[in-house]
């Protein structure tokens, strides 16, 4: 009976979480954010500055980073920004146009028949990019809503950054005696992928956005700062963001009166180089320490995390894959699989704290060094309030 009683109590939690989802993701890019300006203000302590002035000046760094690129370059790319609802769609015009002319020379009439004209490939891909653009501008789009949202990201973000530790805590006391130290171990490794991802992220952005402007304003395609600055934010979104990025100029490139092709190629040609040079050598040395990401693991969730949580879950797939790596490599393999037959799987899990590596909230809670195989929890205060 009481088997039954824990798996409806497992069916019952799932479908909870299932149904709080979104919720749940709010609540993990508050992790992020606080995250990232929790470093940002242990980078000032260190400087000698006390906590409290120290978590209120990286809020007021974030603050200033924010109205001056609002100030400095919103309005001119909200100005070419529209330009692009024009050249664009001409782009794609010409582009069809060229196509049916290389077709006509190219095709032999018998086959013309049997290859799909852009007509037909438009018609078929319609409804996907329909839906694509529909939860796009509905997320981005200004209803109470979704600033209800944005709001409760940043204040979740400001009270978690106010006192960390207290949460963290809290976390750590939802498992088992044992295992608290190695989840505080886990936690200190999240939190310090997530920053470097997050500060990783930011300078690919910066730099693919300004070496594509750049290229562009060379090449002489119109709207090159637009351009440029969608370049960067789609790279926030690796595999798909830099493949849509380069259709938008390739497209206006066509419009060209007198060397139409060679501009078109020009451009892929500068966004490859640009991608490669990101890949290869900007993100390896940002990165260097990161939680490193299979491609094919990266794209599978992707498509994984944007299928349940929508478009907000394909902007945090990266993080989210970041600490799903992280505690599967920890927990699944190194903690059970690579100890499945050892007589001192509880020894293997915890091991000889490191005195010299524990963090904050280890020694808040006096974590003491001595395995579990010597002392039955790691700290007598959460055993006896768990009892």
């Amino acid at each position: 009976m009481g088997k039954w009683i824990g798996l409806l109590a497992l069916i019952a939690s799932l479908y909870i979480l299932w149904e709080i989802r979104q919720i749940l993701l709010l609540v993990f890019a508050a992790v992020v954010l606080a995250n990232s300006l929790n470093l940002l203000a242990q980078r000032l302590q260190k400087m000698g500055i006390k906590r409290s002035g120290a978590v209120l000046l990286s809020v007021l760094l974030m603050l200033i980073t924010l109205v001056v690129f609002f100030w400095l370059i919103v309005p001119p790319f909200a100005r070419q920004f529209q330009e692009l609802f024009v050249l664009v769609p001409r782009g794609g015009e010409e582009l069809n146009s060229k196509i049916e002319e290389w077709m006509v020379r190219l095709v032999p009439a018998p086959f013309r028949p049997y290859v799909p004209s852009i007509e037909s490939l438009e018609q078929q891909s319609q409804p996907l990019i329909n839906r694509l653009l529909s939860e796009s501008f509905a997320f981005f789009s200004s209803s109470l809503g979704n600033i209800l949202n944005i709001l409760l990201v940043v204040v979740l973000s400001l009270m978690l950054l106010v006192n960390p530790l207290a949460y963290r805590r809290g976390f750590i006391r939802l498992f088992p005696a044992f295992y608290r130290q190695r989840v505080d171990m886990i936690l200190s490794e999240c939190e310090t992928a997530l920053g470097r991802w997050i500060v990783g992220a930011l300078i690919s952005m910066g730099v693919v956005a300004i070496f594509s402007t750049i290229g562009l304003m060379l090449i002489g395609v119109p709207a090159a700062l637009a351009q440029g600055i969608l370049s960067g934010l789609l790279n926030f979104i690796p595999n798909i963001g830099p493949t849509f990025s380069v259709v938008p100029p390739m497209l206006i490139s066509l419009l060209d009166p007198h060397t139409p092709l060679l501009k078109a190629l020009l451009v892929l040609g500068l966004y490859v180089l640009i991608q490669q040079l990101e890949s290869n050598l900007l993100t390896p040395y940002v990165m260097a320490q990161q939680v490193s990401l299979l491609p094919a693991l990266t794209l599978l969730g992707q498509v994984f995390f944007a299928t349940i949580f929508g478009f907000l879950g394909l902007l945090l797939a990266i993080p989210l894959m970041v600490v799903f790596q992280i505690w599967v490599r920890k927990v699944l393999v190194e903690d059970i699989l690579d100890h499945w037959d050892s007589p001192t799987l509880a020894h293997s899990i915890t091991g000889p704290a490191d005195n010299n590596s524990r963090s904050p909230v280890t020694e808040e809670l006096g974590a003491d060094s001595k395995p579990v195989s010597q002392e039955r929890t790691i700290n007598p205060e959460i055993s006896d309030a768990s009892q």
